[in-house]
């Protein structure tokens, strides 16, 4: 395959089809970023670090050579507890959660989990060792971090130049881990080059979830968008006398 029709990716996804559309230009037909950013923020390099440190702090990790061994699941759920927040919005767990209590009626003075939120997060902590490595999650977090466009060119106007595909470029209104403005940047850039690009923000209560929740959403826009860009292609191939 020498030529594709898109690459499409959401939130660290987003990040790696920003990279190949100025890394393989000529390879390239179209993109979709969605609820990314062309680097990561202090604020998300905050949260990926205390991840980190709750893995790095078990006793089990043995400086990553737990292989073998008992791993740092206990490390390990903490981060995805971590993290897991940060795909939230305030919205959407006061809608999901709200200050419910679980299995009881009133408060019992001590550290157990009580209310509902503390459970799904301890659910959710204790599934993600099930089926995720904790050195991964170490070296995935850190790739998040040091990603930036930018690199050594003075803008990111200037980064994106190489880019000739069409832009179809998502954000999500409670997004607050890749917030909006985020994106707009992007687009912004973009368009200042004369780059083809339609940003869109999609309202949702979701938060960073959200381009994982409004699948409906966004399966018409992204098929409006594609039929839209091979619209374009088969013209172009008209018009040189080619077969798309």
């Amino acid at each position: 395959v020498d030529v594709l029709l898109a690459v499409v990716g959401g939130s660290m996804g987003g990040m790696q089809a920003l990279e190949w559309t100025v890394s393989y230009p000529d390879a390239v037909t179209a993109a979709i970023p969605i609820a990314t950013t062309h680097r990561l923020s202090p604020q998300g390099i905050a949260f990926n670090e205390v991840g980190r440190q709750a893995i790095i702090s078990d006793p089990n990790w043995q400086g990553g050579n737990y292989h073998g061994g008992k791993p740092p699941d206990l490390g390990l759920a903490l981060a995805r507890m971590i993290g897991h927040i940060t795909y939230l919005s305030d919205q959407a767990m006061q809608d999901k959660f709200g200050r419910d209590l679980r299995h009881r009626d009133g408060y019992s003075y001590n550290f157990e989990q009580e209310f509902q939120v503390e459970s799904y997060l301890h659910h959710q902590g204790s599934k993600f060792t099930r089926r995720f490595d904790a050195n991964t999650y170490l070296y995935l977090t850190k790739a998040m971090d040091y990603f930036d466009m930018t690199g050594d060119c003075p803008s990111l106007r200037d980064s994106l130049k190489r880019a000739t595909a069409v832009f179809l470029q998502v954000a999500f209104s409670s997004d607050w881990l890749f917030p909006a403005y985020q994106n707009r940047e992007i687009a912004n850039a973009l368009r200042n080059n004369g780059t083809d690009v339609t940003y869109v923000e999609l309202q949702s209560d979701y938060g960073h979830d959200a381009f994982l929740m409004e699948y409906e959403t966004q399966t018409k826009l992204i098929r409006a968008f594609l039929e839209a860009v091979q619209r374009r292609r088969r013209k172009a191939a008209g018009k040189a006398g080619n077969t798309p």
